[in-house]
């Protein structure tokens, strides 16, 4: 399997996998129909796929809210652990990318759990504050573009309920470089995000090496 972030030596990494991913198949066909896709690197890994669905079940999460779906892998993979009347609402601006995945969806018997909406994500988010969904919902994930972090979290915060779940890709890392390194448009929002978090009494946090970084966190 391809490395993911340059967090852990391959060695490390790869002996994570072996000892710990139960990666389903219809997952592991996903991610081989993404390898040729361009921007393939953006697709989370295995270990940071399964420790999403273990976090979904141990919150006994039923509504989700995922910012960037990209080819759905990490969509599958929530979807997968819902239960049978779990919804996953997922926002992204391309509808070419998501096509990819929308097969191994059906495929896995969980289409009918996600909800792809293609539009700005501040949109999607805006309507469901406007139509009282605010406090409904469980777990949210964001994975999209790094200047619009911030927004998404402030929506987020008032549409997740308290006790709810809010995990962030790549605090850690872009491109397998991690964010202390690099002087980009995109590790700099990157860097006042962890910031912003940081100071932000409204949640609990934890930063976790996974992937390219994962930070949780857990609305009060």
């Amino acid at each position: 399997m391809a490395k993911r972030t340059e967090l852990l030596p391959r060695d490390v990494y790869e002996y994570v996998l072996r000892s710990s991913s139960r990666e389903p198949e219809v997952l592991a066909e996903l991610r081989a129909a993404t390898a040729s896709v361009p921007h393939s690197v953006m697709q989370i890994g295995a270990d940071q796929g399964q420790l999403m669905a273990l976090l979904v079940r141990l919150i006994g999460a039923r509504r989700c809210i995922e910012i960037g779906t990209y080819t759905g892998y990490s969509a599958l993979a929530v979807a997968l652990a819902l239960p049978a009347d779990g919804k996953l609402i997922t926002c992204d601006v391309n509808a070419e990318w998501p096509a990819i995945g929308q097969p191994f969806w059906r495929k896995a018997g969980v289409a009918e759990r996600i909800d792809l909406r293609i539009k700005p994500a501040l949109e999607t988010l805006d309507e469901l504050l406007s139509d009282g969904e605010a406090g409904r919902f469980d777990f949210a994930f964001i994975d999209a573009d790094k200047p619009g972090y911030a927004a998404y979290y402030e929506r987020l915060l008032r549409l997740i309920r308290p006790g709810g779940l809010i995990a962030v890709d790549n605090t850690l890392a872009l491109a397998a470089a991690p964010i202390i390194r690099l002087n980009s448009a995109n590790a700099q929002a990157m860097r006042a995000f962890n910031e912003l978090v940081h100071r932000d009494e409204r949640v609990d946090l934890a930063m976790l090496t996974v992937g390219e970084g994962l930070t949780l966190l857990r609305v009060r």
